[in-house]
């Protein structure tokens, strides 16, 4: 495989890994897994009723909850298992970084919750513009984490 691609490789020598990079990892990886269910279970409930009137609030609620937990409990565990030390200035460059990518996706799901609301649509999505627009965020901010550290980070 490419070097330019193999961002994965890496994550199979946890050792060299650094704390922060992990919960990036695990970060990105809750976000893709929660919203995958999230839409598995909705789309699984239509039936031959249209989307919009779909019983969702309380699946969205379970997934993102879920997702939290899952996070916050990873975390923990990495942290007690991890041996490398606390966050350094190149961690939380890198953590800026990826937030900043990552905040685009949070203003677009803004924006478009806005405009949905402005046209009247169904709450039904509204509330999916912004719970795919805080998964957007996670996912592109995580990617963004995991690029710097393994192919270098350049602050500007």
């Amino acid at each position: 495989m490419s070097r330019n691609f193999d961002t994965v490789s890496g994550l199979f020598y946890l050792d060299e890994v650094t704390h922060e990079e992990k919960r990036t990892w695990i970060l990105g990886i809750a976000a893709i897994a929660s919203y995958a269910v999230y839409v598995f279970l909705i789309l699984g409930r239509t039936g031959e009723r249209p989307l919009t009137d779909v019983p969702y609030v309380a699946t969205l609620l379970w997934t993102v909850g879920a997702s939290i937990v899952t996070t916050i409990v990873l975390s923990i565990l990495v942290a007690v298992i991890s041996k490398d030390g606390g966050k350094d200035q190149r961690d939380r460059e890198i953590g800026r970084f990826g937030e900043y990518v990552g905040h685009s996706f949070v203003v677009l799901g803004a924006v478009a919750a806005l405009l949905l609301a402005m046209a009247e649509a169904p709450h039904f999505w509204i509330a999916n513009a912004v719970y795919l627009a805080f998964t957007l965020s996670a996912i592109l901010g995580s990617i963004a984490r995991i690029f710097a550290y393994r192919r270098g980070f350049q602050p500007w």
